[in-house]
């Protein structure tokens, strides 16, 4: 898609979704969230080669929560945009001020991230509770939008960062909607991939599961970066020279 690849930011949103999969909270849960969601047994998932109705149900189900969670982040875009519009309608220079705004929130989400100092309002579980699932796959998209709602601990300065950036950078509802679809994305596909593989991802999570936390340090100093970048003015700059140096901008 042209206008993908056209501009930076939709790719950092991706790979920001892509990091929130392997949050600490999301990625130890995503066996339970599978097996919860197609109401299917641990058994019949880890086999190395599940039954064609099995993958299905997978596919089926992995899909509809993604919709779920995706449909309330793409929500959340439409008002940062709306927002963002509004602001510079009524003030001089106000994509300059959210930029900065954006910047300051971003680069204190880095620092909470990376474990340099945590702030007690983003610490604390708030994960909405479903006891009993709703039934069918409308119940799973349910479930989706529960995660969405919920799912603060972790993916929320993932999350505020992106919202922060669709609010200092786009300046119209479509485009912070696509930017927050792309963050959906990242977040969505692997999610997807691992309950069709649900074999290999266990053998992947057990290796894996060692480096939770430096990948989570690592994402933190990459939203100070970017912060950093927003704040000072430079981010239009980087993309620039990211577009005409990587493979998209050819």
């Amino acid at each position: 898609m042209t206008f993908f690849g056209s501009d930076i930011t939709f790719w950092i949103a991706f790979s920001a979704g892509f990091l929130s999969f392997f949050s600490p909270c999301v990625l130890p849960l995503i066996p339970s969230y599978i097996t919860y969601i197609t109401g299917l047994s641990f058994g019949q998932l880890q086999d190395a080669h599940p039954a064609r109705k099995v993958r299905l149900t997978v596919l089926i189900h992995s899909v509809a929560f993604v919709l779920g969670f995706s449909v309330v982040f793409i929500g959340m875009g439409a008002l940062a945009g709306v927002a963002s519009s509004t602001f510079q309608s009524v003030m001089k220079d106000g994509l300059v001020w959210l930029q900065r705004a954006g910047g300051v929130l971003i680069f204190l989400f880095g620092v909470h991230m990376s474990g340099l100092f945590h702030f007690g309002l983003l610490l604390g579980d708030k994960r909405i509770q479903l006891h009993s699932k709703p039934g069918g796959v409308a119940g799973t998209f349910l479930v989706g939008i529960a995660f969405a709602a919920g799912w603060t601990p972790c993916i929320g300065p993932i999350l505020g960062a992106i919202l922060a950036m669709a609010a200092g950078t786009s300046g119209s509802a479509g485009k912070s909607m696509f930017l927050l679809g792309s963050y959906a994305a990242g977040l969505g596909i692997p999610f997807i991939v691992s309950g069709l593989l649900f074999h290999g991802f266990l053998d992947f999570f057990k290796r894996f599961r060692v480096h939770i936390r430096k990948m989570e340090f690592f994402t933190g100093l990459l939203l100070m970066v970017v912060g950093s970048l927003l704040f000072f003015g430079l981010f239009n700059a980087m993309s620039t020279a990211l577009y005409q140096w990587l493979p998209v901008g050819a």
